[in-house]
């Protein structure tokens, strides 16, 4: 039965296909499975995975990485976050998680602008912004960010092959507070 789940899976989907709580408990104590989270469990023989994506992906299917962690992915910065850093539509409360996160609000009429989704192992995919988005939003809460941040992505993103500031700019757009402050620096340092 355990092969009809995906390598990471919750206590719904396994009743769901019929394994009962004792089956569980037995395929863990066999150490067919790894008790991962709350609820959360994982086949042992599965490829390595990063399991604060997965849970994320999991139980908050509308989280998208944002600021640092989208920075770390694009390689738009060198600093390691220390947690995940997801944003939510304002509507949504975040889940409780055991993932280290910094949980980020965002406007749910601009929430899609720049997201894409990424696979964190297979079939399951997280969203996360993209490159101009994560610059935008860089400059966008830059008082709480800090200014650094922003400009370091900025200087990377552009010394990038086909990476046009006219791109980064209609992307600015959906986000007014923050257009200024972009055209500025995009002045400055082209």
């Amino acid at each position: 039965m355990l092969n009809m789940l995906p390598n990471t899976f919750t206590y719904r989907d396994a009743v769901a296909i019929g394994i009962s709580d004792r089956a569980l408990r037995g395929f863990v104590e066999a150490g067919s499975l790894d008790h991962v989270g709350h609820g959360l469990y994982r086949k042992a023989e599965a490829p390595p995975a990063d399991l604060d994506l997965v849970e994320l992906a999991l139980r908050a299917p509308n989280a998208t990485l944002c600021l640092a962690s989208a920075l770390a992915y694009h390689d738009l910065s060198d600093a390691i976050p220390t947690m995940v850093e997801a944003a939510l539509p304002r509507t949504q409360r975040p889940p409780r998680l055991t993932a280290p996160v910094r949980w980020h609000r965002f406007d749910a009429q601009s929430f899609a602008v720049g997201r894409n989704r990424r696979e964190v192992e297979p079939g399951l995919f997280i969203g996360c912004y993209d490159a101009e988005r994560t610059i935008v939003d860089a400059f966008r809460l830059r008082h709480r960010e800090g200014e650094e941040l922003a400009m370091e992505a900025l200087r990377r993103w552009l010394r990038m092959p086909q990476n046009a500031p006219a791109s980064l700019l209609a992307v600015a757009r959906y986000f007014p507070h923050a257009e200024p402050s972009l055209l500025h620096a995009l002045r400055v340092l082209t």
